[in-house]
């Protein structure tokens, strides 16, 4: 299976030559180009790509700025490989846990060496997958679920609702909210903490101090920044969820990665 890549470069010359070296190599499929940050944004967000090759030094969004406006509209983000003419930009570009990075001029095998990189990290995506059933199993060992009524102020009404459809909760502003597949509403508990014991814990994780999620209805596990992670819901939105430090610590050790 080819790796679907983008280019994002401002130099024509560049983005030209760097296309002709993917052109080469059966492992990528080359599925857009970008000439700015901004360009860059709606691509991702339009085609999906599986890797992006991004030049660090451009004019308005530059490189790091562009990954930045990605997240901030919750786009997932592509692996990435970072394309400079400046060396001293590899340890910020591991810093972001980028896949790699190539210098300009670009040599054909270190290329080929990073795209191997991004492949090796895009199949264990599927690893990861099953090491997520593991861990959901891993969980639910022993006692059945133990499920009860909860009570949900969703618009004017006031709605029961089976503690295993929640999909996820979280506290903002002092207001508990959870999500189902069906709704969204707001929980008369006070704190998560009186919520999360009320909920079964072989089931419900306390993944960020302002999350609680039920791992049944964990749908994707999403490597972040300076080795954090994030847990992609299956909710309507596809919600993502940061996991904390010592959270995503636990589960990358649980996960191998």
């Amino acid at each position: 299976m080819q790796i679907e890549s983008i280019i994002v470069d401002d130099e024509p010359l560049a983005r030209e030559e760097l296309a002709f070296l993917l052109g080469a190599n059966p492992e990528v499929k080359l599925v857009g180009q970008a000439k700015n940050g901004l360009e860059a944004v709606e691509l991702v967000k339009k085609s999906k790509p599986q890797l992006m090759f991004l030049d660090i030094q451009m004019p308005g969004l530059d490189g790091l700025q562009t990954i930045e406006r990605l997240i901030s509209k919750k786009i997932e983000l592509p692996k990435i490989i970072f394309v400079t003419a400046h060396d001293d930009y590899a340890l910020n570009a591991f810093d972001l846990n980028a896949v790699d990075y190539v210098l300009k001029p670009i040599d054909k095998s270190r290329l080929d060496k990073a795209i191997n990189k991004a492949k090796q990290q895009i199949n264990n995506s599927a690893f990861m997958e099953q090491q997520l059933k593991n861990l959901v199993q891993l969980m639910q060992q022993g006692q059945p679920e133990q499920r009860f009524k909860l009570l949900i102020k969703s618009g004017n009404r006031m709605l029961l609702i089976d503690s295993g459809d929640i999909i996820f909760a979280n506290v903002e502003d002092g207001v508990i909210s959870v999500v189902t597949n069906d709704l969204v509403g707001t929980s008369n508990y006070r704190t998560l903490e009186d919520l999360q014991a009320n909920l079964d814990p072989k089931v419900f994780w306390r993944v960020h101090r302002a999350y609680i999620v039920n791992i049944n209805k964990i749908k994707e596990v999403i490597p972040w920044f300076n080795r954090s992670l994030q847990l992609k819901m299956s909710d309507k939105h596809d919600t993502e969820i940061p996991v904390s430090r010592m959270q995503s610590k636990k589960l990358r050790e649980f996960l191998k990665l």
